[in-house]
């Protein structure tokens, strides 16, 4: 039989925990941030950029991104090997506290995949970074035909 106290003191360490993986999440941001308009409105994939900033205490790993304006959204780095660019997936983005990365044309970077309707310039995407540990990051790109 579970009694009173019992309940009483799971309660407190499941709110403390929340609180605790709220406020983790809050010093991680994107500056910045901004997704290139596509030239075909009916062009289902973009890429976002921006910089993300971990302003915590103690180090995070970014392990994924999600979207409601898209059904796939994940860390990409374009490298240039033997004069050919290649693309490739990155599944953990360690940033040390007070590390920053810049998601960049030709460099690191966000693929938005599966749009779920045409982005229109001006346009503000919602976007999450998942963190380490089941936190997870709020920020928005602003939709633009070139860089800032």
């Amino acid at each position: 039989m579970i009694t009173k106290p019992f309940v009483g003191v799971l309660l407190m360490m499941c709110a403390a925990a929340a609180s605790a993986s709220a406020a983790g999440t809050a010093c991680v941001t994107v500056e910045r941030g901004w997704a290139r308009l596509p030239p075909n409105p009916a062009m289902p994939m973009t890429a976002g950029y921006g910089v993300i900033r971990n302003g915590c205490g103690k180090a995070v790993v970014i392990t994924g991104a999600s979207s409601a304006v898209f059904g796939d959204v994940s860390l990409h780095e374009t490298t240039i090997v033997d004069g050919v660019s290649r693309m490739r997936a990155i599944e953990r983005l360690p940033l040390a506290s007070g590390a920053r990365a810049e998601l960049k044309p030709g460099g690191l970077h966000l693929m938005l995949m599966e749009g779920k309707g045409a982005l229109k310039e001006g346009e503000a995407v919602p976007l999450q970074l998942q963190l380490e540990g089941g936190g997870e990051a709020s920020a928005t790109l602003a939709v633009r035909k070139a860089a800032p």
